[in-house]
């Protein structure tokens, strides 16, 4: 059997799982390595800090680093910027802190990929879709009082106001167990909580607890068609919302809980069961999330536009 490095993606999940209280030899199957490979790693990498992914990563990469575009980042940036990457913030993003341009954090990316390095893969990138055929028609059935997007306000697609949210569940492997993804349009500011089954009752309950703290700004939720939100008048009538569900198979409808998912995604790949995803992890994530800048926020993060209303709320009551 051919031996094969450890990916950034990989020395990623050992942090989480490490903080998540998994042992080495946990880890190692859920990663499917062999132990002493993550024993190694682990005895390699651990400073005074503990065991840290980025600067797993940066001695990893250092040999790599003696292309032809070396000289156009200092050492220092560099090494700025392979943290950035390795906490899943954009070129963008990290151009915004480290003084570069984002198209010189990506020349040197691929300069980094030319010469065998592995940094390329911490990029978002699109995967191809395939297309659905279903006749325009839902093949899920119908939501008792569902309301159409087409009912929506239109100044809701302007994120010019915070208390707009789309919601969605990510399956687990083999459909067991999901995580319920919630998101406030104009700030980005992510929720999500986990749930043991897919079902409506579980979904609701989730919901509910995690945006009851923030009602005043739930003014409205847009979901998908799917039957886990069957109880979305239930929903409404404990955060005082009112719910619309986009139309079926659009899922552009919903883009901010695409992205959202596709981020958590890159932290919870899809065969990696959720059974072994803790409460704890997932709250880690949205913290992660929700404190890295945007740009089309100005790069200001979520955190601090969505606070920032929840302030001016408990000012006024």
């Amino acid at each position: 059997m051919t031996y094969k490095h450890l990916s950034q993606e990989e020395r990623y999940q050992i942090y989480i799982l490490m903080s998540a209280g998994n042992s080495q030899q946990q880890i190692a199957e859920l990663l499917g390595r062999h132990k002493s490979t993550i024993s190694r790693e682990i005895a390699r990498n651990t400073g005074g800090r503990g065991y840290r992914p980025r600067q797993a990563c940066l001695l990893a990469e250092e040999r790599s680093l003696g292309s032809r575009n070396a000289g156009r980042i200092s050492a220092e940036q560099w090494s700025e910027t392979v943290d950035y990457l390795h906490e899943k913030w954009s070129p963008e993003q990290i151009a915004s802190e480290v003084g570069i341009s984002h198209e010189t954090i990506y020349r040197h990316i691929y300069a980094d990929k030319a010469a065998g390095g592995s940094l390329w893969k911490a990029l978002r990138c699109q995967k191809k879709r395939r297309k659905r055929y279903a006749g325009g028609q839902d093949r899920r059935g119908q939501i008792i009082g569902r309301r159409p997007i087409s009912e929506r306000p239109a100044h809701i697609e302007e994120r010019a106001q915070v208390g707009h949210w789309e919601g969605d569940t990510v399956i687990g492997s083999n459909h067991k167990q999901a995580i319920v993804t919630l998101v406030e349009r104009k700030s980005g500011y992510a929720v999500l909580s986990k749930v043991t089954n897919k079902t409506s009752d579980l979904v609701g309950n989730a919901i509910i607890s995690e945006l009851k703290p923030y009602a005043p700004l739930v003014k409205t939720m847009t979901f998908d068609n799917g039957k886990e939100f069957a109880e979305h008048q239930r929903i409404d009538g404990e955060l005082q919302s009112t719910t619309y569900f986009a139309d079926p198979f659009a899922s552009w409808q919903r883009g901010s809980n695409e992205n959202l998912n596709g981020l958590l995604r890159q932290y919870i790949p899809k065969k990696r069961p959720l059974s072994t995803v803790t409460q704890e992890e997932i709250k880690m994530i949205q913290d992660q999330l929700n404190n890295r800048p945007r740009k089309r926020l100005g790069f200001k993060t979520p955190n601090e536009v969505f606070m920032q209303s929840v302030k001016r709320v408990a000012l006024r009551t």
